[in-house]
């Protein structure tokens, strides 16, 4: 039989990369750097390495010359995000593409959490105080996250840990999603994470009721994938729904809100604040305006790219999807036709 050609463009892990080189049916060819980048960030691979390869995985930038793959049958990606596939049209060239949907989840959903619990307790403020040597023991440091009502706008991974983690301290948890917190097959999970039978949300809205699900918030969490179709879902219209004490975590995509429209809202109040880790540039240029809001938390999106965990996670679900691929199985979050188009 025929070795598989493989491509792999991203860190090693050794344990798991061991294993796979002692494969004779695999043929691998490691290329972690890039030759050349751009401001896009996306890199040149060398055409030599690019003919005969089968199976990419990669950390989720395609590179420049990506059409050279023209042998190539599976995109194993790194991220979780993938609307840096979406103008390569992979169902229409039958490559098929899995992410690493689950590898962040408890990192996402402990930043998800940090930030519910720094901005009920402005801790933002306190910090400030710290820094002037300021003694103020006003009652807004004093409030508690229980009792609390968390909004996910989608339910996939990082917004059913999110909820575990909520429920277990007391806080009510709505879900704004299209087809209703369904069980999660063929999705990776880490054992003992989340919410795989939907279970935990106490009430759940469908699209009809999308301005009362923001009415009901203290917190809206954004959990969706930036698709054609969901750029700009958050605008003027969702901001002012909000309640005027609501605040907006953002852990996944900046482009998912209106950014003019986000700015008028804390600047006039229609929300009380933000939580951002996805942003509008990268990097955040440092005279843009959210870099000073009081009402502001900015972190410059850490919330679940290099934990300790994720690699180690990362080539776990490869290879448990390279076995299954290899037998004719499903494979583990494939990003099917429709979900390219939002």
């Amino acid at each position: 039989m025929n070795a598989r050609h493989l491509l792999i463009t991203l860190p090693a892990h050794p344990p798991v990369l061991a294993r796979l080189q002692a494969d004779p049916d695999l043929d691998i060819t490691l290329y972690p750097e890039p030759v050349s980048t751009d401001h896009d960030g996306l890199a040149d691979w060398p055409s030599g390495i690019l003919r005969d390869q089968q199976i990419l995985f990669c950390e989720g930038m395609p590179s420049k010359n990506f059409d050279e793959l023209n042998r190539l049958q599976w995109v194993q990606s790194a991220s979780v995000g993938y609307e840096q596939f979406i103008p390569l049209d992979l169902p229409a060239r039958s490559i098929r593409l899995t992410n690493a949907r689950g590898v962040l989840d408890t990192a996402m959903a402990d930043w998800n959490i940090m930030m519910m619990i720094a901005l009920t307790r402005d801790l933002r403020g306190m910090i400030r105080n710290q820094d002037r040597g300021i003694w103020d023991r006003d009652l807004r440091f004093h409030r508690e996250l229980r009792g609390a009502t968390v909004g996910f706008w989608g339910y996939g991974g990082i917004a059913r840990e999110t909820a575990r983690l909520a429920k277990a301290m007391g806080v009510r948890v709505h879900v704004f999603t299209r087809s209703g917190p369904t069980s999660r097959e063929q999705i990776h999970v880490i054992p003992g994470t989340g919410d795989p039978a939907g279970v935990f949300p106490d009430r759940v809205f469908r699209m009809p009721e999308k301005f009362d699900f923001l009415r009901s918030l203290d917190f809206l969490v954004l959990a969706i994938p930036q698709t054609p179709l969901s750029v700009g879902v958050v605008g003027e219209a969702e901001l002012r729904a909000l309640p005027r004490h609501a605040y907006l975590i953002n852990p996944t995509r900046g482009p998912l809100v209106v950014e003019s429209a986000l700015l008028r809202a804390l600047r006039e109040g229609w929300i009380a604040g933000a939580a951002l880790d996805a942003h509008f540039q990268y990097p955040m240029p440092p005279d843009h305006p959210l870099w000073r809001m009081p009402n502001v938390i900015m972190t410059p999106h850490i919330s679940g790219d290099r934990t300790q965990h994720l690699m180690p996670r990362v080539w776990e679900l490869f290879a448990g999807n390279l076995d299954r691929f290899r037998d004719g199985q499903p494979l583990l979050n494939e990003v099917l036709p429709a979900d390219f188009g939002g």
